[in-house]
């Protein structure tokens, strides 16, 4: 695509953000008033639902009001609402129409399935706004380059409701709707049909062949970071054919697709033999992979991923290989909702023009609202919604790390539920994550892949599984033990541990591919490719069947 075309479609977005980043940016200077009138609105569109008139939304005058009205609920609570919503009935938690149910991959499972309305979308699109809006005032380059948004493949057929109801989004620009998800598509290096290809080799090889087509690549949008680098690891692999594809306007995937998706996506190519030479000559010297992606991808300004927990690591990984790149860690975005949007000054800011946030502090004391947090201290979000999620709670833990403005930036630092608790050990993931990097980091050990889950045993055992192929067995074996000794702080992990419930943590070497599999084995358990996220401690057991590998004791 030419750069002149890319700067149109990319100028005319940025064009369509800046009246919401406007408005964005005048409601930062009065929190409390821009959060009530958001409530406000939401209460007063759907006084006359099912769930509206059952909690009496039409006196509800004031937050307090609507605290004492409705009650604090997890998916569970809303689940029969949303079975009414699927046979077709309408008025139920929303007086707008639900336009489709999106599947939830939630922490370890894809089992819940979130309303979405005109009016959410239009939430979500307050909060991308200011978000593209920064970056293209902050990034000029981009407006002239392509942009590749997190195509993950397809985890099942096209489907809908017994009463009609679309399941999932036909693509992430939906989120957009309209205009704006039409200029996104206008400048996608990647077509989103890439995402029915459901052999993943073909897929990765698919995907692998959009990019190279694309000389002017200037905006990396994934999930993972993992994902990423799991992608361009294949480069290595496949290069030779690929270029022979671009040379000759193909697609050779390894499986052969369908003849209507093989028809779809070819008619995308087109014979670019000076590209494909760029590829070769790339690739001619002797493949430093840092050397090669800032040869085929010059342009590239900005990856969008996760960068906190456990996705620190491969974030870092990814800033390695693409050196020329800046890599800006993603807000706290959810399929229920967004909540918070990266800024280049630093730092995520709360889409306070998007939803009504309610918080939970960790001591347990009563409810604050976003004008009412505390520096350094972390808090249990609620949300409410015009998808129809009434002060849902999202489960999310946040951490306030300064103001701006007088508006709290807010840091995801993991998942309130992100615990493990099989036998009372009542393991937490932040306890976890840095035992292991004080393990790790004592012994100079630099994994490809670590994760903690139970193993059935017998007996029953935390299992550290561990890819580094430069470690000895010796320092794995003294990692895993003084892993032991930091989870032994936890006071319930040790009295399991006296009381023999559990064995000590045991050792698995993975011998290769172990973010790979991490990832096919959630997609096994029902995830979406795309929204795996890194896990330190992960809640699912039978692990070891998975990984290529063998325990060390």
């Amino acid at each position: 695509m030419s750069r002149l075309r890319c700067l149109l479609a990319n100028s005319l977005w940025y064009l369509s953000t800046l009246p919401e980043s406007r408005r964005f940016h005048r409601a930062l200077g009065n929190s409390a008033a821009a959060q009530e009138a958001v409530l406000r609105d939401i209460l007063r569109q759907n006084t006359a639902t099912v769930f509206g008139r059952r909690h009496g939304f039409d006196a509800i005058r004031s937050i307090e009001d609507y605290q004492r009205a409705v009650p604090l609920a997890d998916y569970e609570d809303f689940e029969p609402y949303i079975r009414l919503i699927a046979d077709g009935e309408a008025m139920v938690l929303t007086a707008e129409p639900v336009l489709l149910l999106e599947p939830t991959s939630g922490s370890a499972t894809a089992s819940k399935l979130i309303p979405y309305t005109r009016g959410l979308k239009t939430q979500f699109q307050r909060g991308i706004a200011p978000w593209m809006a920064d970056l293209f005032r902050s990034m000029p380059a981009l407006l002239g380059g392509q942009s590749y948004w997190s195509v993950t493949p397809a985890a099942r057929q096209a489907e809908r409701t017994a009463g009609g109801i679309p399941v999932g989004f036909e693509d992430d620009s939906d989120y957009l709707g309209g205009f704006k998800g039409w200029l996104v598509r206008a400048t996608q290096a990647v077509p989103a049909e890439v995402k029915q290809v459901r052999d993943m080799d073909s897929f990765w090889y698919a995907t692998l062949l959009f990019l190279l087509r694309s000389r002017n690549l200037a905006l990396i949008s994934v999930w993972n970071p993992t994902f990423l680098i799991l992608l361009c690891g294949h480069l290595q692999r496949w290069w030779p054919q690929l270029a022979g594809d671009l040379a000759r306007g193909t697609l050779s995937t390894p499986q052969s697709l369908t003849e209507p998706l093989q028809t779809t996506l070819t008619r995308h190519l087109r014979p670019d033999a000076v590209r494909a030479g760029e590829v070769r000559a790339a690739f001619a010297d002797p493949p430093n992979p840092a050397a090669v992606h800032q040869a085929l991808w010059p342009h590239l300004r900005l990856i969008s991923c996760w960068r906190d927990g456990a996705a620190a690591e491969p974030a870092a990984e990814l800033a390695d290989l693409f050196p020329q790149a800046t890599i800006q860690g993603k807000g706290l975005l959810a399929t229920e909702g967004f909540v918070t949007l990266p800024v280049m000054a630093g730092g995520c800011l709360p889409a306070l023009r998007s939803h009504f946030f309610e918080f939970l502090p960790g001591d347990g004391g009563g409810f604050r609202l976003l004008h009412q947090l505390e520096d350094g201290q972390t808090y249990s979000l609620v949300l409410t919604t015009a998808g129809g999620l009434y002060r849902y709670r999202l489960r999310d833990l946040v951490q306030v790390t300064g103001f701006y403005r007088s508006v709290p930036r807010l840091r995801f630092v993991g998942r309130e539920d992100g615990i493990a608790d099989h036998f009372g050990e009542k393991l937490h993931e932040q306890h976890v994550d840095g035992a292991l990097r004080q393990s790790l980091a004592e012994f100079g050990l630099r994994p490809a892949f670590a994760m903690l889950a139970l193993d059935g045993g017998p007996p029953p055992a935390y299992v550290l599984y561990l890819e580094d192929a430069a470690a000895h067995e010796e320092q794995l074996r003294r990692c895993g033990e003084r892993f032991e000794e930091h989870l032994g702080d936890n006071f319930h992990y040790r009295y399991c541990r006296d009381l023999g419930q559990l064995a000590p943590v045991r050792v698995f070497r993975i011998t290769a591919n172990g973010r790979e599999t991490y990832l096919h084995g959630c997609a096994a358990r029902g995830q979406r490719l795309g929204d795996v996220k890194p896990r330190v401690l992960h809640p699912a057991t039978g692990w070891t069947k998975f990984f290529d590998g063998s325990m060390l004791w």
